[in-house]
């Protein structure tokens, strides 16, 4: 890096939900001099000292393309996952897995000196629901029965021998609970409730109840926060995985006090059941296999991310989850494909 023109920096999956935020985030920071954001399909949005590039991880011939965009950068952000389709988990491995090792044996033949990698709470093994939570030793192996978790895991063991064989390469791990923002509310009800649920029906009146399912504690974050620790991770000359989360833990009570709902205690293997014959019917997106992740995921203790990135989220675990039903209800979005709003299906 030139101290005069500042930093170049890349971004995969520079279009969805964090992607978003972090280029927006990069654009305002003065020590950046330029922010390339690469997706599968390119958005029409213009930002301060922003290009974009267009690549498909999920192709074998991406890789050439990955060398040459990053071949003088000080640093790539890599962000970019496929949620869907759940009923074919080799698409999802294509880009997810296969695609990340392109992009990490990208960086290292383009000579790029820091890679800052987007892990998830969902990489860890099942875990206490207590607090203060599990630092960032706890095992990352996931629950191997759900799709996303397995490639967040696998991913993360790909790593650890990356970072053995390649020293010299820093390389930052980011793992982050559920992450809310109201403009991609409209996707996040897509992927997970499916395109044909009315944003509106989620209104605190037509939810009379709450169901209080043993296990049903995670943590949450608006993404913006989330863009500032990978920001504050740009800038540092740190290593390693960081645990990122607001407080307070999300749970049915505070769901409950947030929408004026009653909590009602609900066998959990009931709400598997009904989500299983949707899934299998294919009239929601979200997998039982997911659901079951959810219920043993643990609760992070983020100390670390305070104590060497001087990181602290600037809004509460309520107002991140508040701005997501927000946005929901509005059909809210961002002027790009993978965060497009619409209201109903």
């Amino acid at each position: 890096m030139n101290a005069k023109s500042g930093l170049r920096v890349v971004v995969t999956g520079a279009t969805g939900n964090v992607g978003i935020s972090v280029m927006k985030a990069l654009a305002a920071d003065e020590s950046i001099a330029s922010v390339l954001g690469l997706a599968r399909r390119l958005p029409a949005l213009s930002l301060a000292k922003a290009t974009w590039g267009s690549v498909d991880l999920s192709q074998p011939e991406s890789a050439g393309a990955l060398r040459s965009h990053f071949t003088g950068a000080d640093v790539v952000v890599h962000l970019a996952w496929r949620f869907q389709p759940t009923h074919d988990p080799v698409v999802t491995w294509q880009n997810n897995v296969a695609g990340s090792i392109r992009v990490f044996q990208a960086v290292r033949e383009a000579g790029v000196p820091a890679l800052v990698h987007a892990s998830s709470v969902g990489a860890y093994s099942p875990g206490p629901k207590s607090e203060p939570g599990v630092g960032e030793d706890w095992p990352t192996h996931g629950w191997p029965d759900a799709a996303y978790c397995r490639e967040k895991a696998y991913v993360e063991r790909v790593l650890d021998t990356y970072e053995l064989e390649h020293p010299y390469i820093r390389v930052v791990r980011m793992r982050p609970g559920f992450l809310f923002q109201e403009a991609a509310a409209s996707e996040q009800r897509r992927i997970f409730v499916g395109r044909f649920v009315p944003g509106p029906l989620l209104r605190p009146d037509l939810l009379p109840w709450v169901p209080d399912l043993k296990g049903m504690r995670f943590q949450v974050l608006h993404t913006n926060d989330a863009a500032q620790a990978y920001l504050l991770a740009i800038h540092g000359d740190v290593r390693g995985a960081f645990n990122l989360a607001a407080q307070p833990v999300i749970d049915a009570n505070t769901l409950g006090a947030q929408l004026g709902a009653r909590v009602v205690k609900v066998p959990g293997n009931l709400v598997r059941t009904a989500l299983s014959a949707a899934w299998r019917a294919h009239a929601v997106p979200a997998s039982p296999h997911l659901f079951d992740a959810v219920l043993r995921l643990p609760i992070m203790d983020c100390g670390r991310a305070r104590d060497l990135l001087g990181w602290y989220p600037a809004r509460t675990a309520e107002e991140a989850l508040d701005a997501f039903l927000t946005g929901v209800r509005r059909g809210t979005g961002a002027e790009t494909r993978p965060l497009a709003g619409q209201r109903v299906g």
